[in-house]
């Protein structure tokens, strides 16, 4: 290996024989490495300013917050997942390697697709969620544009397979296209989303008056600390799955510094403001419409003029094409063309990711808020902090930073364990994750995911991420000592 220094390490040998290599999967050239600060923050404004963002604060306000509440949710939320997101990076951005490539330490060479399959699968839901909120606006676009649209058959459908196919040519063009995607769009959404507010205040009275207004107008009231649990872990399971998979993207940092900086200029402040924009028009809503309305492009319809209706459809389906390029995308594409290297590319991997995110029905996905919140965005922290935990013990305690990165590509090297597989990762994370089955289940069992009579396992479920994150880190750690 070739050590440039501190923040680098690069292969000096030929790895391109192995089974386990494809140009995608390989460690990242220094020649490559140009993401700056900039970069880094405008790819999570690009992947923050999302209808999801917004729906998940106004979701929070419709199950009984009130407008600072989910904020106070929010920010916490999101000051707390920036840590696992900074320590995974660390990897990505020393040894060039993406989230499947990063998992063959700890869970060894093909035991890695375990991780990286439970994670691909997750981003396949969130691809076709994003998809198919895309596929709303422009349904919404073509009505305001020809009021006829309504009458044909299938009509949002067929505005989900554009949207979809859409997107399926951009994957085709592969990771560069997006760094350029993200870093010209990131100042249009925050400036679609500025004017959204700004509607609300102007309608609502005043930003002071809509806020006040909406507490006391507000028709559902759950005690805040009932809510609080499950809503925390949502918001940390929002960003769960790139705190995982943040390697594919800082694999291309220019430094260390720039991958810390980006992420902390470009996460918690814009997840927060764009979240205030998300519970300051709900608050409208309330005080405009009298009832809450969480999902903006139904707002967007109920506003009136065509124009801007158009306008809002455009922005809308912008901010679902960057975040689904760059979240929901580069992440499952590296995962399934970890599976079989030789045989699956960046790009099929990207293609199937498509094809899976139609097989999951997003439609039911995002039926409901309080389904959204607390059985989907709950439910899979709880494998995401399961592997996190490992992943963070491993590389930051374990082996304190130091990885073989030819070994990474080997079959029989330092971290081919037993046939490939490291199976007391395997085991610490079915462990780490059974606690909170049976609160997953009664939760998705449950009408909305609000259990009225919660258990012991029914609260412990609703602090999946934390539960399952911490017994993964405690119990790695003792069977990584028991092993040396």
């Amino acid at each position: 290996m070739l050590t440039t220094g501190g923040d680098f390490v690069e292969v000096a040998e030929d790895l391109s024989g192995s089974p386990l290599w494809n140009p995608d999967l390989a460690p990242t050239k220094l020649s490559r490495r140009t993401w700056s600060t900039y970069h880094i923050a405008a790819l999570w404004i690009g992947m923050s300013v999302v209808i999801t963002t917004y729906t998940l604060a106004s979701g929070l306000m419709q199950q009984g917050m009130t407008w600072w509440q989910a904020m106070v949710t929010i920010l916490l939320g999101n000051a707390i997942v920036l840590v696992p997101m900074v320590l995974n990076a660390h990897s990505g951005t020393k040894y060039g390697v993406s989230f499947p490539v990063l998992c063959r330490a700890a869970f060894g060479v093909k035991g890695a697709n375990i991780p990286a399959i439970l994670r691909a699968l997750v981003a396949c839901g969130w691809f076709g969620i994003q998809t198919w909120i895309g596929g709303l606006a422009l349904h919404t676009l073509f009505t305001a544009a020809w009021p006829g649209w309504t009458s044909v058959p299938g009509a949002i459908g067929i505005c989900f397979m554009i949207f979809w196919g859409v997107q399926v040519w951009i994957i085709v063009h592969g990771l560069e296209g997006i760094k350029h995607l993200e870093s010209w769009s990131a100042p249009l959404l925050l400036g679609g989303g500025a004017l959204l507010l700004g509607w609300g205040i102007i309608r609502g009275g005043g930003l002071g008056h809509i806020l006040n207004e909406s507490v006391r107008l507000q028709t559902t009231h759950v005690p805040f600390w009932q809510l609080f649990p499950a809503g925390l872990t949502a918001n940390v399971g929002y960003w769960a799955t790139l705190s995982l998979n943040i390697p594919d993207f800082t694999r291309y940092a220019r430094s260390q510094r720039s991958q810390v900086l980006g992420q902390a200029l470009g996460l918690p402040a814009t997840m927060t403001a764009f979240a205030f924009i998300g519970v300051a028009v709900t608050s409208a809503t309330i005080v405009v419409f009298g009832e809450a309305i969480w999902d903006p492009v139904t707002l967007i319809a109920r506003i009136g003029s065509a124009p801007v209706i158009i306008f809002g459809a455009l922005v809308v389906m912008l901010a679902q094409l960057t975040t689904n390029m760059a979240a929901n995308v580069v992440s499952p594409a590296n995962d399934f063309s970890s599976l079989a290297p030789r045989r699956i590319s960046y790009v099929a991997g990207g293609i199937i990711t498509a094809v899976i995110g139609i097989l999951m029905m997003p439609w039911k996905l995002y039926s409901d808020a309080a389904a959204y919140i607390f059985t989907w965005l709950v439910g899979y922290s709880s494998l995401m902090g399961a592997i996190g935990g490992v992943l963070i013990a491993d590389y930051w305690i374990v082996r304190r930073r130091t990885l073989s990165l030819p070994d990474l590509f080997k079959l029989d090297g330092a971290y081919s364990y037993s046939g490939g597989i490291n199976w007391r990762a395997v085991v610490v994370l079915v462990v780490a994750v059974l606690p909170v089955v049976p609160g997953f289940v009664h939760a998705a069992t449950t009408p909305g995911g609000q259990v009225a009579n919660p258990s012991f396992l029914d609260s412990l479920y609703t602090y999946a991420w934390f539960v399952t994150f911490a017994l993964s880190f405690v119990l790695y750690l003792i069977s990584s000592r028991r092993q040396a």
